[in-house]
């Protein structure tokens, strides 16, 4: 029998190429870097997409605002710590009073969870979906779950302290890298907007939604519903915008104002009623 002859040595270099190479979707250098930033962004599409299709989730009512709004509860404790001369009295009592909104999220989520679980339709299910956050979206995202809701929840992130609140599902907790694929996801699944006082960033999303309905950008009909009539009234001034000639006058009712919860439920699943349950693949 002829022997084999002994294969020589590859040098050690050799050795790591051939037997520890990684493969380029493995390499989180090359991942975290500017030249892959592609990939990232569509991760940030396909990731969510498949988990939310896991769940049955295609049409959501968004709730927007500010991430400082907290509970009567909490604000009531700080107004008395602040009477006791521990705290800024004025302050105290402004977030007292903008308590409210908060309560009213909560309540408002809370109703239309409860409605929207009574549909006979499983894969019709209107689910509350917020930034994830303090505030506003805690509030929301609390009173789906009180109503035994699935709820969503997309945080963003920052260069400030976590802000995930515990309400969310945790199946449907999100979390971004960059804005426009976040506003992305609120706005593609949306049937139903609801926008509480908030800042820049609720302005920002609020502005972006006006603009595509004022474009016919978005095919479907999107219910919007501005939430504090005395707030919205003193921060942005609709009628001037139409009155100056920058907006038509028609723009002016492309939302509700309102501050009644009842109000807002009632227009609400009458728009959800009239037009997202007769819209089925309308999109963007």
């Amino acid at each position: 029998m002829k022997k084999e002859r002994a294969q020589p040595a590859l040098p050690e270099g050799e050795q790591e190429r051939r037997h520890h190479g990684v493969k380029a979707y493995l390499k989180e250098s090359f991942l975290n870097a500017a030249d892959a930033r592609p990939l990232r962004i569509l991760a940030e599409y396909l990731e969510p997409r498949s988990r939310l299709g896991r769940h049955r989730i295609e049409d959501t009512i968004v709730f927007m605002g500010s991430a400082r709004v907290i509970s009567r509860e909490h604000a009531q404790d700080e107004l008395r710590v602040a009477e006791a001369g521990a705290g800024d009295v004025e302050r105290a009592r402004m977030r007292l009073a903008m308590s409210r909104y908060y309560e009213d999220a909560r309540e408002l989520a809370r109703r239309l969870t409860e409605w929207s679980k009574q549909l006979d339709d499983d894969e019709r299910r209107f689910v509350v979906c917020t930034g994830g956050g303090p505030g506003i979206m805690e509030a929301a995202n609390r009173g789906a779950s009180e109503a035994k809701g699935m709820n969503v929840g997309l945080t963003i992130s920052i260069p400030v302290e976590e802000f995930d609140n515990r309400y969310v599902t945790r199946e449907l907790s999100f979390h971004f890298h960059y804005f426009f694929m976040r506003k992305f996801w609120f706005v593609y699944l949306a049937k139903a907007l609801i926008v509480f006082p908030g800042g820049f960033g609720t302005l920002d999303e609020l502005f972006e939604v006006l603009t595509l309905r004022q474009t016919r950008k978005m095919r479907k009909h999107l219910s919007v519903v501005l939430f504090g009539s005395q707030y919205w009234d003193e921060v942005m001034n609709f009628d001037a915008l139409a009155r100056h000639g920058t907006i038509d006058a028609a723009d002016v009712k492309l939302f509700h104002r309102t501050d009644s919860v009842d109000e807002a439920f009632e227009l609400v699943t009458r728009d959800l009623t009239r037009y997202a349950m007769a819209e089925r693949g309308a999109t963007l």
